[in-house]
């Protein structure tokens, strides 16, 4: 997007805004357009914007005990309890740590995006099949797209808590055997780290004063659906600040969490994301400290048994533009990068000899939790904004397990279109693997073709069921159909690639912390809250044992 176009944007946003009762970015205008970043010219707009992200980034040390690559549910809970153990640990993350402000727009607007919204690309087509174009900028939400399938993850401190719906739902036991089979204790799970992870994180319910008000017109309409198909719907745990969602209605904050925003951040906060707790709580330890902009880009380990980890760095600028290069080191690595990111660390060092003990099982197992989307005619008068927290989920078994949450729909407009979503969670045991290149050093992950299409038709026949006459409406993302997920999990499965801790086979002191563990799937439901428990059980072990 030229400079003409950005500020067209811009003030497209701010009306849209405007009209349903906020502020405005009348920021934008304030600062030269000088290009100080070189490859940005709209550098100046973000600065002025958000300053904070353009703050100088610290060095980690040389040596620091303890690394931790990542910064989200897995990354960030390893980190504090580590802390809290009295070992210094470094977290690295590749995306910038940005701020929160009751007025301020810090993040960009789901419907009409700019840099702030993607990492390092400059066009996108979401689930509305509009596709968008905006400047490059190191922005929260990273798609990284292969041949079937494209993946949403976060770039940001605080990792997929910034980005995604905040749904915290504990799975089924029989669904959650199937998929770890045996391997993970659900009864321990529930007893012990699922609560422990609620005490932090405190997910709760939409209340009645909210779900009544005109932001969730369409969650209302959802249920009153799946009533009438005979379903009975369950409110559903969410990781919001309801008392911030309340100053949105009642005009004492910019609207974000009510008018359509949550897959590229909600600047006020109302998200109770990583930030405000786990690791929010490991700085507070004095022995956990962050360092944002810091690529890892491979790992190794240095010659004989006793030979520490060495992590490779760059360091990098909001606007992408290379500061410095490093080779750290730490005598114990956890990776916390995602599926995706802790995948692609370790097959590269695998397949180049970096970590030639890797086992075959490095790699496998990847899925896409069984992610659909889909939407249906509203079918009713009561209208009213595009309220982002899930509400509701309804649960179908007469088939291949399937859950439906009622959605908002993303990018679409602040307000309600004549159209209703849902997020379809599917029991599918379809997988893919991730597969070094030579040639060029990338990582690809390797989908079925056609992966998604037997899943897909199980949420399909579900959503019609509360359609009546409506038909259902498919949801597709890049490529032209509903193969997508902002769920990615597999890759370093737990008992297979790792031990049942999350201890990677073949090397003491490297561990895999996230969804790359999850055998692909957590069982119908969003796996924050699996990931997050799972992460508790296993370093509680970690640390224990020593090991």
């Amino acid at each position: 997007m030229d400079r003409r176009g950005f500020v067209k944007g811009v003030g497209l946003a701010a009306t849209m805004l405007g009209l349903a009762g906020g502020s405005t970015l009348a920021t934008a205008g304030s600062p030269a357009w000088a290009d100080d970043y070189g490859l940005n010219p709209n550098a100046s707009v973000y600065r002025a914007l958000v300053p904070e992200i353009f703050a100088p980034l610290p060095d980690p040390a040389d040596h620091v005990p303890a690394i931790v690559v990542g910064s989200g549910f897995g990354a960030s809970i390893t980190a504090l309890r580590l802390a809290q153990s009295g070992t210094e640990v470094a977290v690295l993350e590749r995306g910038s740590r940005w701020p929160n402000d009751l007025w301020r727009d810090i993040f960009a607007v789901d419907t009409i995006p700019d840099g702030r919204g993607f990492w390092h690309r400059t066009t996108f087509t979401g689930v509305t099949r509009i596709p968008m174009s905006f400047d490059p900028f190191g922005g929260v939400l990273d798609v990284s797209s292969y041949p079937g399938i494209d993946v949403w993850r976060g770039a940001c401190v605080g990792g997929g808590s910034v980005v995604f719906t905040g749904v915290m739902i504990e799975p089924e036991q029989r669904f959650f055997d199937h998929v770890f089979g045996g391997v993970v204790d659900y009864r321990e799970m529930h007893d012990v780290y699922y609560p422990r992870v609620r005490n932090m994180l405190r997910p709760s319910p939409i209340p009645d004063d909210i779900y009544h008000s005109v932001a969730f017109a369409h969650a209302r309409a959802w249920d009153d659906q799946f009533r009438a198909a005979g379903y009975m719907p369950q409110h559903i745990d969410g990781l919001w600040n309801w008392n911030v969602v309340r100053d949105e209605l009642a005009g004492r904050s910019t609207p974000s969490a009510t008018v359509g925003c949550s897959n590229l951040g909600n600047s006020n906060g109302a998200k109770f994301d990583l930030n405000q707790n786990y690791l929010r709580y490991a700085e507070d330890t004095g022995v956990a400290r962050i360092y944002p902009g810091h690529r890892v880009d491979a790992i190794a380990k240095e010659s004989g048994a006793a030979g520490r980890y060495t992590v490779t760095v760059t360091k990098l600028a909001p606007t992408g533009e290379v500061l410095r290069i490093r080779t750290l080191t730490c005598d114990k690595l956890f990776l916390g990068a995602g599926s995706i990111g802790t995948s692609e660390l370790l097959v590269r060092a695998r397949d180049t000899g970096a970590l030639p003990n890797l086992n075959e099982h490095i790699g496998e197992g990847w899925g896409s939790n069984g992610d659909v989307g889909l939407a249906r005619p509203l079918g009713s008068l009561d209208v009213g904004l595009q309220g982002t927290p899930s509400a509701s989920r309804i649960l179908d078994e007469a088939g291949a397990p399937v859950s439906l949450e009622n959605w908002f729909i993303p990018g679409a407009t602040p307000f309600d279109i004549g159209t209703l979503a849902s997020l379809g969670i599917v029991l599918d045991d379809t997988r893919g693997r991730f597969v070094y290149n030579p040639t060029d050093g990338r990582v690809n992950l390797q989908w079925p073709e056609n992966g998604a299409a037997g899943y897909l038709a199980r949420a399909q026949e579900v959503n019609d069921k509360a359609a009546c006459d409506c038909p259902t409406i498919a949801l597709p993302v890049l490529g032209g159909d509903a193969s997508f997920t902002s769920h990615p999990l597999g890759g370093a499965v737990i008992g297979r690639a790792t031990d049942r801790y999350g201890r990677v086979c073949g090397y003491r002191g490297l561990y895999v912390m996230d969804g790359a563990a999850v055998p692909g799937s957590t069982g119908t439901v969003n796996p924050s809250l699996t990931i997050s428990a799972l992460a508790e059980r296993n370093i509680e072990q970690i640390i224990s044992s020593g090991e």
